[in-house]
Formats: structure tokens, sequence, C-alpha cells
């Protein structure tokens, strides 16, 4: 991504591959520099051996071992590269984000990613891996930060504001299962009842019916499964404070609350919100400006992702495979 002395412009782009194959390769080729270094950050005696990582997967989410062996296969079967796509114990990491349920007449799920530029893929994904087209917004080329697939079902993740890291996988790549694998809510919940996550995370799920719900992630105890609509960067109570300033998480989540309780408003205008303060940041240069905002219409299966005076539209059986240079302003301060 090039940047100026005043602003980062990040290229999204749409590809669709039903198997992974020559495209995904150049794209994991393209990242891998910067994934390496951010994996080798702490030093390789912090990461987990390879079959430390694989048993894992093999425990927890064995469905998904062929796809993540061809994936280490095309990115070249290196140690490494293994390592880091079994998502097992990473480096920790930090988002913001905000995410609500609409409480309209159809499923509709928003959200805001909140992010730093220079640390994003980019790459809207849209595949076929396992019997079911999934489109959802990539990190580190496997995972996904926000995704749908063809049954309807729509996920979303927040980071959870709590300090603890301990075993688990990136939530990226429970995303990921969850849309190769599930087809309702129902399916989801007793998935993230059991796959252990490294990291506190709250994701946000909906199915084609509107049958929602958002789970508390924490590495220290169970999941919880709540019926909440929004999440922002809490669960249930604050524990980081300090984060919690930052980030205005309490005041998101009530605001968006109120829009859900008090305002019975279109879709359009719901969406519209996510593109203005509270929940639109612009701390680009402190790791949590606001980088889109994504609508999946469950029933519809189609998505889209907008900026301010954008909107980029797409199905999940039939991504748009174009490109968008969005600019980020650097040195300001949220709203």
């Amino acid at each position: 991504m090039p940047n100026t002395n005043n602003e980062a412009v990040l290229t999204f782009q749409a590809v669709a591959e039903a198997t992974a194959g020559e495209r995904w390769r150049a794209l994991f080729d393209y990242h891998w520099p910067a994934y390496q270094r951010w994996f080798l950050s702490d030093g390789i005696e912090a990461r987990q051996t390879y079959l430390a990582g694989l048993r894992a997967m093999q425990q927890y989410m064995p469905e998904l071992v062929p796809t993540y062996e061809r994936l280490v296969q095309l990115a070249g079967g290196g140690d490494l590269a293994a390592r880091f796509l079994s998502y097992y114990c990473p480096p920790p990491y930090l988002s913001g984000c905000s995410q609500a349920v609409w409480q309209g007449n159809e499923p509709l799920l928003v959200r805001n990613y909140d992010y730093p530029p220079t640390l994003s893929d980019g790459v809207i994904l849209g595949s076929h891996w396992n019997r079911r087209n999934v489109l959802g917004m990539t990190d580190g080329l496997f995972g996904l930060v926000d995704g749908m697939n063809e049954d309807g079902l729509a996920v979303s993740l927040t980071f959870g504001g709590r300090t603890i890291v301990g075993d688990g996988f990136g939530v990226p790549i429970i995303i990921r299962y969850l849309l190769e694998f599930c087809r309702n809510t129902a399916e989801a919940e007793k998935a993230l009842k059991r796959i252990p996550c490294h990291m506190a995370y709250n994701v946000t799920v909906v199915d084609r019916k509107g049958l929602h719900f958002t789970a508390y992630l924490s590495p220290d105890r169970k999941a919880v499964i709540t019926d909440s609509p929004v999440a922002t960067n809490h669960q249930k109570e604050v524990e980081w404070h300090r984060h919690a300033r930052a980030t205005a998480t309490v005041e998101r989540e009530r605001y968006l609350l109120q829009r859900l309780t008090l305002h019975k408003e279109p879709a359009d205008r719901f969406i519209g919100a996510f593109q203005r303060p509270p929940l639109y940041s612009t701390a680009y240069d402190r790791g949590f400006g606001t980088l889109y905002t994504a609508a999946y219409w469950s029933a519809r299966g189609e998505v889209e992702y907008r900026w301010p005076g954008q909107v980029w539209r797409h199905k999940v059986s039939a991504p748009d495979e174009s490109v968008r240079h969005i600019r980020y302003p650097l040195g300001t301060i949220s709203a």
C-alpha cells in the first residue's frame, strides 16, 4: 500500500477462485513477507510447532484439515508457512470494530472493520473449497474477519476488550470454519462452544431465517452465547478500561442499541449510521480507523462494502472481480 505524508491508500480487490490455486498462491506470495515479519515478531521460539498446530486442527476442526494441507502446499510447504496457516497460538493482535443485526423485515448484519490500513489484506475472496460458496474479507489469505456463505449464514468479529492470551486459534480461522461447514446459527453455536480461541473476541452470527446471537470468546473461560444483536469491544462489562476509553466501546454499543430499539428506520439509513461518528472512526494512526463498512443480506445472498460515497456490491455466488483504491487520512483523531 503506498503512503504519503498525510494519507495511506489501500487497494481492495475481489477475487473468485473456486478451488485454491495459482491466484491464491500469488496473493499469498505477495502478502507473505509482511505476515512473516509479524509472525516472528516475538521470535520463532514463541510460536507453536507445525505438529502442534496440525494436531489442534485435527482435534477441533478436522473437516478443515484437507483445505489447510492444500494451502500449505500452495504456500511452498515450508515449516514457517505451515505454522502460520494453522492460526494456532499466533501473536496477539487487536482490532476495533462495531457490528449489529438490523431488526427489520429481513436478515441483515452490518459491521465496521476498524484496523490499521497497513495491516489489512484488502482481499475479498470468493471460494468453493468445501461444497459451499463462501465470500468474505480475508485475514492471512485463509482466515476471515467477516463473511457469508451460500446458506445465508453471515458472521463477523470484534475484539473483546480483554488482555488475556492463551492456547487456541486465531479467531479468523474460526470464522472460516463456521462459514465452510455451518448452515445456520444452531450449528455455528455448537462449533463456537468447542473451538478454543486464543484471545477475547466477540462473534456475531445471523442466518437466513433471521436467527442471531453474539458469542463472547476467551481462552480462559467457556464461550458465552447471548441474544444481543450488537457487539463492540467489550464483553458484558468493561475490563480493559484504557482501551475502552480510547475506542469509545461503551458509547458505540449504547448508540447501536438505541438505534435498534428507538428508531424503526429503513435498512439503508441504518447502514449509513455506520459511516458517521460515533461508529465511524478516523483514528488510522492509532490502529483503529474504519477501513470499510460491510452489509450482509443473508436471505438475498448479497454483500455490500461501503466507504463514504461508494458502494461495492457482490453476490456470494458471483463476486464483482474488480478493485477499489481507498484513501485514508493519517494524523487525524476520531470524532
